[in-house]
């Protein structure tokens, strides 16, 4: 009577998901993680006192290889990670470290001061400090009244008036 092995079988299903994740990788495509559904990288923001501290998971990443830009109350970070090193491709078993191209955009809660933002990377950990602009003075607005139809048509009769006064009065 012949053995049946689960394990060798589920060999097959782990060679099928390596060979998926090749070939989701060459596709020139930016992916938010699609294995796990979350965005990459993971980031937390923070505001503390007069700033935003923006704070990314970046192992594997060189600050050569980070891209980062703000415009309109929008920070993008772009980057690339290239976590194969010396280990060829084929000899991978899992692989769930996403690694390619990646994007990712937040936005911040409030205006900054774009002249002095600064970012360090250190051991795979990104600090983007954003600096709060300065808050603009709420100014009031004199509103000037303009009058009402009533007093419009009572002016301008008592104008009709008085020029046909000084229209006599030439005569």
């Amino acid at each position: 009577m012949p053995i049946f092995r689960w394990g060798s079988a589920l060999e097959a299903f782990r060679d099928l998901e390596r060979e998926v994740d090749r070939w989701v990788r060459g596709i020139d495509i930016v992916f938010e993680n699609p294995r796990f559904g979350r965005p990459f990288p993971s980031v937390n923001l923070y505001e503390i006192g007069d700033e935003y501290l923006i704070t990314a998971e970046l192992p594997g990443t060189e600050a050569k290889d980070l891209d980062l830009s703000v415009a309109n109350g929008l920070v993008t970070m772009k980057g690339t990670r290239d976590t194969l090193g010396e280990i060829s491709e084929d000899r991978f078993r899992r692989s769930e470290r996403l690694s390619g191209t990646w994007e990712r955009t937040i936005t911040v809660p409030e205006r900054i001061d774009d002249d002095n933002i600064r970012a360090e990377l250190t051991d795979g950990l990104l600090k983007l400090y954003l600096p709060k602009a300065p808050s603009v003075e709420r100014k009031q607005i004199h509103v000037i009244g303009g009058k009402s139809e009533d007093e419009q048509s009572t002016e301008s009769r008592s104008m009709e008036v008085q020029s046909e006064k000084e229209g006599t009065n030439d005569e």
